[in-house]
């Protein structure tokens, strides 16, 4: 087990977004470990990016993203899902990395079970993967360099040439720029 540390994540969010595809995400939970590796990540640059929850300064809900990187800042949305995003950067300069998806691993059986369903769909989405994962506020602000609960593993590096980048998905109240930023980062996937 080789836990990503609190230097990764205290660097440039753009850098952190794009190096942690490839890494592993682990969640332990009533006796199982559940493990996928990160295919797609979103940046969200603080207080100019519009796109960004602290945008418009600090609130309840926003408050883990001013804190020490390398927690997890988890929100609720549209009443019914939960995002994780790993915070960024220095503290009070409000940074997280979005994760949008990851390749099961491991505990796939359980993440079926969470997510009653099987295959391509299981964590393919930020949402779908809070659900497989088990991640809901109650790991908001946790400290994810401890090595227990949820965390991230270096695992595979992937080399630039395998990555693509895009604008961030439904994010069309931000400003043009922000919209049109390529701040999306996702493996490509080789056809044979």
């Amino acid at each position: 087990m080789n836990i990503i540390d609190r230097k990764f994540y205290r660097r440039d969010t753009l850098r952190v977004a794009r190096e942690l595809l490839g890494k592993k995400l682990v969640r332990q939970i009533n006796g199982f470990e559940l493990a996928g590796m990160i295919v797609e990540t979103e940046a969200y640059c603080g207080e100019a990016d519009s796109a960004c929850h602290a945008h418009r300064g600090m609130t309840p809900r926003n408050k883990v993203m001013f804190g020490e990187p390398g927690h997890a800042y988890v929100y609720f949305t549209y009443g019914m899902h939960y995002m994780l995003n790993l915070v960024t950067e220095a503290e009070s300069n409000p940074c997280a990395v979005l994760i949008r998806s990851v390749l099961p691993l491991a505990g796939i059986e359980e993440m079926e079970a969470r997510r009653k369903r099987k295959g391509a769909e299981l964590a393919n989405g930020p949402a779908k993967l809070c659900q497989a994962f088990s991640i809901d506020k109650s790991l908001n602000g946790w400290d994810l360099t401890l090595g227990s609960k949820l965390w991230v593993e270096d695992y595979r590096k992937i080399p630039a040439k395998s990555i693509i980048t895009t604008p961030r998905i439904g994010i069309d109240y931000a400003h043009t720029k922000d919209r049109e930023a390529l701040w999306r980062f996702i493996i490509k996937i080789e056809k044979e």
